[in-house]
């Protein structure tokens, strides 16, 4: 069966899926929308699809359409899809508020209308890599710096960039988050442009979670450490490697440190690379979004679940909203100490 998908919001992210979307097998692209005229011709003209004049007729021309919309626009786009039965992907954050994402998921759930977030790091090779090697981080250690770019500083960084890392813990730990600290300083926009915030989980683990928009070069690492060993992954270039104690090391060392046995010194290890083996992650070539978009189409056939929910993107919002707040109360107590 052929889908009929559609684009809305063709900045800069918005183009990639439609240029995705137009190279995938079994789906027919029926077009995108902006509200830039200028733009939705451009983009038509160089992927060589439909430029709709309305989101409307754009809707009642698609099965699916993925939302890449202004994040203030998404719950109007969101739920003039839904009213037609039109199945959604919507870019990250679900909704710039709790209230918005709660219409969008409700609307859905009742009209049966499939919605999926694009919290796209999900999908990043070395997330996928390192999964099955996850075993109850204790400690989570993450670094999202960009250079300062206009487009997306009508919110705070917390949303533009530290919600990717946020949802990643939030879907890792497995565990609800029982407090949240943040830190935040504007730089160079009213919103906060650096900031800092730590999680904790309940029954254990932490995750100190950084995001800035004002840096001199970009970084995307995550680190996570467990009684196994140490996870260090590069999300920009896909890979990374985990160092874990290699198998009977344990024993060993608990025979070591306890009392004196002929013969312990010869058979003390000598060195760190006695004690740990690295395996190591290499991505795949593959584009997290395409990868992204192949699981959201699976989900539209029925092959496979939504494998990032509205709940989870509501969250994962949440969570985040927390974190601005708290940076925000952090720079008004400065400014009238």
């Amino acid at each position: 069966m052929t889908l009929r998908l559609g684009v809305v919001g063709v900045g800069s992210l918005g183009f990639h899926h439609a240029r995705i979307l137009g190279a995938l097998p079994g789906i027919s692209m029926k077009g995108v929308h902006d509200t830039s005229v200028s733009r939705m011709d451009e983009v038509s003209t160089q992927l060589g699809v439909a430029a709709h004049a309305s989101v409307d007729t754009l809707l009642d021309d698609v099965d699916a359409v993925v939302i890449a919309v202004p994040t203030i626009a998404h719950e109007q786009v969101a739920l003039a899809a839904i009213e037609r039965g039109v199945h959604i992907l919507v870019e990250k954050p679900i909704a710039p508020s709790l209230e918005s994402a709660d219409r969008i998921v409700n609307a859905a759930e009742a009209a049966g209308v499939l919605v999926m977030i694009g919290h796209v790091e999900r999908f990043n090779a070395a997330i996928r890599a390192c999964e099955p090697y996850l075993e109850e981080p204790l400690f989570v250690e993450s670094h999202r710096l960009a250079p300062f770019n206009p487009r997306g500083t009508d919110v705070a960084v917390v949303l533009d960039l530290m919600i990717h890392d946020v949802d990643l813990v939030l879907s890792l730990m497995k565990r609800p988050v029982s407090s949240v600290s943040a830190v935040g300083v504007p730089v160079l926009t009213p919103s906060v442009d650096i900031a800092n915030a730590r999680l904790e989980f309940e029954g254990g683990g932490v995750a100190n979670l950084t995001a800035s928009r004002v840096s001199l070069e970009r970084m995307r690492k995550i680190r996570f450490f467990q009684r196994s060993g140490y996870i260090s992954l590069d999300l920009a270039a896909g890979k990374g490697e985990y160092l874990r104690l290699k198998p009977g090391v344990a024993a060993q060392m608990a025979l070591l440190m306890g009392p004196a046995a002929p013969g312990a010194a010869e058979r003390a290890p000598v060195g760190i690379q006695d004690l740990v083996e690295r395996i190591t992650f290499e991505g795949d070539g593959a584009e997290p979004l395409a990868r992204e978009l192949e699981r959201f189409i699976a989900a539209l056939r029925g092959e496979a679940a939504i494998p990032v929910s509205g709940h989870d993107g509501r969250r994962a919002l949440a969570v985040a909203l927390d974190i601005v707040e708290r940076t925000q109360r952090h720079v008004t107590a400065e400014h009238t100490a």
